[in-house]
């Protein structure tokens, strides 16, 4: 079959290549050219990814193409993102590449070049009709997954889904692959290793303004922008020594960031939230107890799912429920969807 495979210049995708073509696939590998822009004191290290993929495709004797949605990028996830922040939400763009990138601009264009599927480096499985969880459940990565398109699935492979992350460093070091040593890449998708502070305040305006205590409305300090704030925050504060207070509430119309000493604070508990922008590939068994994962590597927790209203509702209270982060449905080893927390809090 004939498969194009995205190549980060990373180990996964780099030990992915090599289990396809073990597998008998006629592999392309194929580099996403999706952000190039540098940033203050950070490097974009694009150009380095790229002389890596190219390297592990020389190696494995795989055909090599860059394919530049860097404009389609921009557009889809780097502004889809601002516009978030500058709402006073917290997004996840990571997740929005993969729905409108990787797992739909890279497979049209591939399957228009000639592809029968597409792979990845994720750590994710399916059973060519559903999404599963990797074996991994520490690397698992289907909660950035969850938004891709149920037509997708059956023409793609996610070949180091059935390996743990030490399994597959070994296995690209027996290799002797030219990224076995690589250190693996954090952060944001193109921010890379830079801070998002300094990211948004290359696009956002930003001015300062009062950090008050809920409770007594008391001027405690000064910020640079309300939108660096998210629910829950404790660090970043710089506020007096002492018990450390958290982020409870953010008034953007004003730019004021309200804070709490008490770590019980209603606005930081919620036993219910509302969902917008849901996405379910698959519906939900009512006879099987429903779980929901609302944030990544958090672990599983049990939830009923009100589908008329969008209100999900758990088992327990939760903590830090961020409007613009993501909370991805689960039931066995198979990820439905999910939907994006609301701000809409009021009615609750």
């Amino acid at each position: 079959m004939k498969v194009f495979l995205g190549m980060s210049g990373g180990v996964d995708s780099a030990v992915s290549a090599h289990l396809l073509k073990q597998q008998g696939h006629e592999v392309t590998g194929v580099y996403m050219k999706n952000w190039s822009k540098n940033l203050p004191g950070m490097k974009c290290p694009w150009a380095e990814d790229l002389a890596d993929a190219k390297r592990v495709a020389v190696r494995l004797g795989l055909d090599f193409r860059v394919f530049d949605f860097e404009a389609e990028y921009k557009q889809k996830v780097v502004d889809y993102m601002i516009t978030e922040y500058q709402k006073g939400n917290t997004p996840n763009p990571d997740i929005m590449c993969n729905q409108e990138i990787k797992f739909k601009l890279f497979a049209d264009t591939a399957f228009e070049q000639g592809a029968e599927a597409i792979a990845t480096g994720h750590y994710a499985k399916t059973d060519q009709k559903n999404l599963l969880c990797a074996k991994d459940t520490n690397k698992d990565q289907t909660y950035f997954l969850y938004r891709i398109s149920a037509k997708i699935i059956p023409k793609t492979f996610f070949p180091v889904g059935d390996f743990t992350k030490p399994e597959v460093k070994q296995l690209a070091k027996d290799l002797n692959l030219p990224v076995a040593n690589k250190s693996e890449s954090m952060g944001v998708c193109f921010v890379g290793e830079a801070n998002m502070r300094d990211f948004l305040s290359e696009y956002i305006e930003t001015k300062p303004g009062e950090i008050r205590e809920f409770e007594t409305n008391q001027l405690l300090g000064r910020h640079d922008g309300a939108i660096f704030y998210t629910l829950g925050q404790r660090h970043g504060l710089n506020l007096t020594a002492g018990l450390p207070y958290y982020v409870v509430n953010k008034d953007m119309s004003n730019n004021i960031v309200y804070v709490s000493r008490n770590l019980n604070h209603a606005s930081l508990w919620q036993d219910k939230v509302f969902l917008d922008d849901l996405f379910l590939r698959s519906e939900i068994d009512s006879s099987e107890p429903l779980l929901v994962r609302i944030r990544h590597r958090a672990p599983l927790v049990e939830a009923r799912f009100d589908a008329e209203n969008q209100i999900l509702t758990f088992s327990d209270p939760q903590k830090s429920l961020t409007p613009g982060q993501s909370i991805v449905f689960y039931q066995g080893q198979i990820c439905l969807g999910g939907g994006i927390i609301s701000p809409i809090r009021s009615a609750l």
